[in-house]
This record gives structure tokens, sequence and C-alpha cells, in this order.
């Protein structure tokens, strides 16, 4: 399964609307994603809750001339899952304790979900997203990079399986011989 632009040929070609939660005025990893999705040039960011003070994520959209701009999370999911416009996917670049509740709305809303690292801060909550994504659907991303050599890595869970690794292009540093991935509490899930 992949995110893809869309369903009909039309679209052949066309990037993936992208929406952001978190990463705005004040926060150094939301532009670092930025960046990243803007290199990949598969992704178009048009939507996004950019912080969890109104104020501040509506003045952050407009700064980097974001075409929607929501106060909070939970009307963006809403409000765009309802639009045939809508965001394809979401990535959430919050605080770690906001990782779950946003990518709960998400993909309750029917949104595939990027995921900054770690996916929670408690295995409770990674069983929850873990159970959602399997009655969904749905994918569900983690971004990993720079950690211990290994340029890029990502992670996901599936519908159809347990939290998988994919090693997208591991350079080891001299001399070391094994890979050992950091141990969140979400990668304690095991296969049902």
């Amino acid at each position: 399964m992949a995110i893809e632009a869309s369903r009909d040929a039309s679209a052949a070609g066309r990037r993936i609307r992208l929406g952001m939660v978190g990463g705005g005025e004040g926060a150094f990893i939301g532009a670092v994603h930025r960046i990243a999705a803007r290199l990949d040039d598969h992704y178009e960011l048009v939507a996004g809750a950019l912080s969890s003070e109104p104020g501040r994520a509506l003045r952050s959209a407009e700064a980097i001339g974001l075409p929607r701009a929501y106060a909070d999370y939970t009307t963006m999911a809403r409000e765009e899952a309802a639009r045939p416009d809508g965001i394809e996917a979401v990535a959430i670049v919050t605080p770690n304790d906001q990782h779950a509740p946003a990518a709960e709305a998400f993909l309750r809303a029917g949104v595939h979900v990027i995921c900054d690292k770690p996916v929670t801060t408690t295995l409770a909550d990674a069983r929850r997203l873990k159970a959602l994504v399997q009655e969904t659907g749905l994918l569900f991303a983690v971004t990993h990079n720079y950690w211990r050599g290994v340029t890029c890595q990502c992670t996901w869970f599936s519908s159809t399986s347990s939290l998988r690794w994919l090693n997208l292009k591991a350079e080891m540093p001299p001399g070391l011989t094994t890979f050992t991935p950091i141990a969140f509490a979400a990668l304690t899930v095991q296969p049902t």
C-alpha cells in the first residue's frame, strides 16, 4: 500500500496533498519536514494547524503562505476530510505527547499519517493506534533521520502487518558492524 495522489487516472503525476500539524512559529523541526517534503517533490503542503495556540497557528500558516490554516488539528481533520480537495496525508511534527491524539484524529477522519518520532509516549497509545490503523487500512509512517549513521529510515504500520522497519539507505560508520533500532514504546507491539 502507498499514499497515492488520487485513485483516478487524471491525477497521474500530481503531488500528494499534505497537511501539517505542529511545526509553526518558533519550532525548528517543522521547517525541516517542510524542506524534506519539498525536496522529495511528491508532496504539496496545502493545509496546517501549525501550533496548539490558535493565534500562533494562524500567523504561522500566513507566514509560510499556506493555503488553508486551522486553529487546531481536530477542526483540520474534520474539515479536510469533508473537502473534495482535502489532504491525503498529514505530517505530525508536534511535541511528543501530542503525536497520538493528533494521529488518532486524522486516522479517524480517513487521512494517512506521517508522524515524527516517537510514535507515542506510552505503550497503551501505541496499541490503540495500531488497532486503529488495522481497522481503517490507512498508512501510518514514522520518520527517523540521521541516527547512528543511518541516513534515512522509516517505520510503518499497515492494515496487514505489525510494526515494520524500512531501511531506505543505511550508511554505517567505520567499525560499526550491527544496527540496533532505537527502542520506542511503540516498537514493543507484537504481531497478533
